[in-house]
């Protein structure tokens, strides 16, 4: 089994054993991840990590038999190891600089061409390459004598953290190698100056007074004898703190360098030299500086030394911010909502944001060192990919290059998908790399395939609906009419836009309509407005409501109007009959309730004719005196006229009741409508021995409303409590009217009576028109009651009342709600 991004790359055919099967061909890696895989281990991964990285700071020479033990120990194989290129890279050799388990006697050797009889087989192997800048250098690899056990995803995991450190770790023997023919170069340098110089004291004091690098005498007490000026500067102490001994090499070494210094000086006693290494001095003011130190004893067996310290701190501060630089431009480009990929001249990849990792579904240390094209090109494009750049490096110029195009591109999985594409050329010398920003518009696409398919749905159902459906701009000026409306008012499409549709309004109607449009466009208020429209059919103007709505954008602007227009001429026409048909029952109601009212009518009738009779004989009598005395006559007179007018006012009032009048709506006062309604009725109440109360609210607002049809309910509600109580023997008969203001703009009036109260059974239908429980009754009282309160703006409902008997309410509307 092997895990390779670059096969041929990072482990050579030449690996394999002559005659068998090619590695193409055992490439396992979705039946590896197929596998049960055991639980992470990660406290034991975490010792191994800690092992590895302290392996890595104390024993440099050890690094990679470290990974390589490591690898042994975490994957539980039979053996394990590195496979590393040379660094001359010819012919791509490979060697083994470190092996583990089974075959652990081919350390060092070279990638063996073959495998002899006397290295154990291999059942399985698990391989995973790394890299150093984008480039693979490597592989390290576990690999299974027997069947003992088989690799699972959880190996490959742990294979792939290894991977890294691997990447590390080269990188790091890179540095010390690098290190090393430095430290050669200079040694012989030195070797070169300790020929040509006449004594060691001249070359050091040469050295010493160069200044090119801090260099003190020192011995191995502690003490720093002579120092020169370049090193005193980096510490900030002078020549007078070195003469008075105060200060020490040893003291000047923060705790933590100190291991490496007894080390330092240990090899010093055996070799004289101590190779250079990096540790940190103590300023003067507590502050540290970081060195690259270096020393030589300056005679064998004694105990006096030179050291030089070479300042890291302008190069450490460099590092730190390109650190800090290279982590930002990380950080960007990873939060970018965009794929970020970079490749070289060569088309491979040289870089791969989190994005690209979704995306694509590559993971960046498996996208690095692969190829763009086979990569996130479909095949049938890769080929295009290529001329394309061969076009670019010989004419400088790409169709591809800094602009925003559409491509298609290839997930892992080998799914096509659709992308955006900006590809940007970046030349550093004679070296070109690209950048490529790609957006995955998938979502976008079948957004817009969604939006097509609804835009189209739309129109079909606007041009197939049975309703007359219409839209304009902005500002106003209609740009759409469905098929209903053109042939509702024979227009054209042509000439229903912009103000056109006005030619289908009724002259008289036309300006009040535009007015009223362009007042709701200004102001962005819906807009509703009945109007006359000619039917194009039989050229008749007819009643129509058209109403529109503003679309608005989330910043509450508007983006269009969407309006209908309903043909209402035969509702209006319904509506008007069957007013005219309840002002008939209401009339038929009112003379009806004014009949069995007529014993109450004729008392309040009689009551001032009985005041003129006797008024009028008293006048008599008066001037029939002798003399005359005409003061009481003339009094008595006064009272007759009073009279008549307070008859004339009864009769006003029941004419009102049983004439068929136009509804007329002014401004009432809501308790002297009831005042008004029990004086026609308390003769009656008080016949059928009850006993009627009123409990009125001081101070309530006027109401708007038709004072006939306002006592015509009353007289309604006030009858039924007295006839539903006439019944009742040896129960008190209480009528209670109530008048209050249970809202800042509503008024409640409430009849509560004492009898029977409701039966559930016909609570339901206790309002329906020609429902009632008297034997002698036409059952519209309470419809036409309803009808008369909700068509003043307010609501009638019935409920039990306590102990016994019903309420019935009625809430209007004050004046000032209406306004």
């Amino acid at each position: 089994m092997a895990e390779s991004s670059k096969q041929d790359d990072v482990f050579p055919i030449a690996s394999i054993p002559e005659g068998a099967a090619s590695l193409e061909s055992i490439v396992s890696t979705e039946e590896l991840r197929r596998r049960p895989s055991r639980p992470p281990d990660y406290e034991k991964e975490n010792r191994a990590l800690v092992a590895l990285a302290s392996a890595l700071t104390d024993s440099s020479s050890d690094i990679f038999q470290a990974l390589a033990d490591t690898i042994l120990d975490v994957t539980q194989c039979d053996s394990s190891g590195l496979s590393l290129l040379t660094r001359d890279n010819v012919g791509k050799k490979f060697y083994w600089p470190a092996i583990a388990g089974a075959w652990r006697p081919h350390l060092g050797g070279d990638t063996p061409g073959g495998f002899g009889p006397r290295m154990p087989a291999a059942k399985e192997c698990l391989l995973v390459p790394f890299y150093a800048e984008g480039k693979a250098v490597g592989t390290i690899w576990a690999i299974m004598h027997s069947v003992r056990r088989q690799f699972d995803a959880e190996d490959e995991r742990i294979m792939h953290a290894l991977g890294q450190f691997a990447s590390a770790a080269y990188r790091t023997m890179e540095s010390i190698d690098d290190l090393r023919i430095e430290i050669a170069a200079r040694e012989k340098a030195e070797t070169m100056l300790r020929e040509r110089a006449t004594g060691l004291e001249a070359k050091i004091r040469r050295l010493v007074n160069a200044n090119i690098m801090g260099v003190f005498i020192w011995n191995l007490e502690g003490k720093i004898v002579e120092a020169n000026e370049a090193f005193l500067n980096m510490v900030q102490y002078n020549h007078e703190n070195i003469v008075s001994g105060s200060v020490r090499w040893r003291d000047l070494t923060p705790e933590e360098w100190r291991g490496w210094d007894e080390l330092a000086v240990a090899n010093l006693k055996a070799t004289g030299t101590v190779q250079p290494y990096q540790k940190e001095f103590f300023r003067r003011d507590g502050t540290r500086v970081p060195v690259l130190a270096g020393a030589a004893m300056l005679e064998d067996g004694g105990t006096d030394g030179v050291a030089f310290a070479l300042d890291l701190s302008d190069q450490k501060r460099a590092e730190e911010a390109f650190r800090r630089v290279e982590e930002k431009a990380r950080s960007i480009v990873d939060s970018a909502l965009d794929a970020v990929v970079a490749m070289d001249a060569d088309g491979i990849i040289t870089d791969w944001n989190k994005q690209a990792e979704v995306i694509f579904g590559w993971p960046r240390p498996e996208a690095l060192g692969r190829g763009m094209a086979e990569t996130i090109i479909p095949v049938q494009y890769r080929l295009s990919h290529q001329t394309g750049l061969r076009h670019f490096f010989k004419t400088g110029e790409g169709a591809v290059l800094n602009r925003r195009i559409e491509i298609t591109a290839l997930r892992r999985g080998g799914e096509e998908f659709p992308v955006e594409l900006t590809i940007t050329p970046l030349q550093s010398g004679d070296t070109w790399t690209f950048s490529a920003f790609i957006r995955d518009i998938s979502e976008r696409r079948r957004a817009e395939k969604e939006l097509r398919e609804s835009e189209l749905n739309l129109r079909q159902m606007t041009e197939t609906i049975p309703e007359m459906l219409w839209s304009a701009s902005p500002d106003g000026a209609v740009e759409y009419g469905n098929a209903r409306v053109l042939a509702y008012t024979g227009l054209s499409a042509g000439e229903l836009m912009g103000n056109g549709w006005l030619k289908s309004i009724h002259p008289d109607d036309a300006d009040r309509v535009a007015r009223t449009w362009m007042s709701s466009v200004t102001t962005g208020t819906p807009y509703r407005v009945e109007v006359r429209t000619l039917r194009a059919a039989d050229r008749t103007y007819r009643w129509c409501v058209t109403s529109a709505l503003p679309l608005l954008d989330p910043q509450g602007q508007i983006l269009k109007w969407h309006g209908t227009i309903v043909d209402m001429h035969d509702w209006k026409q319904a509506q008007e009959e069957i007013r005219n048909t309840q002002v008939e029952l209401a009339h038929i109601n009112r003379a009806m309730t004014m009949g069995e009212l007529a014993a109450s009518i004729a008392h309040e009738v009689n009551q001032p004719l009985a005041a003129i009779i006797a008024s009028g004989d008293s006048c008599t009598a008066w001037l029939a005196n002798e003399p005359p005395n005409l003061d009481k006559a003339r009094t008595a007179a006064s009272r007759v006229i009073q009279a008549a007018m307070q008859a004339s006012d009864i009769v006003q009032r029941i004419r009102a009741l049983f004439k068929k009048t136009p509804s007329t709506t002014t401004p009432l006062e809501i308790n002297d409508v009831i005042t008004e309604t029990v004086s026609f009725v308390d003769g009656e109440v008080r016949r059928k021995g009850v006993s009627l109360n009123t409990r009125l609210a001081l101070d309530l607002p006027a109401v708007l409303g038709d004072r006939v049809q306002l006592q015509q309910v009353l007289l309604n509600l006030v009858i039924n409590g007295a006839e539903a109580m006439a019944g009742a023997e040896n129960e008190p008969r209480l009528l209670l009217i109530q008048s209050a203001l249970t809202e800042p703009h509503r008024i409640l009036v409430s009849i509560a009576d004492t009898g029977p109260g409701i039966d559930p059974h016909q609570e339901a239908r206790l309002f329906a028109p020609f429902f009632t429980s008297k034997p002698e009754g036409l059952g519209m009282g309470l419809s036409i009651s309803r009808s008369i309160i909700e068509a003043h703006g307010g609501r009638l409902w019935a409920t039990r009342n306590e102990p016994r008997g019903a309420i019935f309410h009625f809430a209007l509307p004050t004046a000032t709600a209406n306004e």
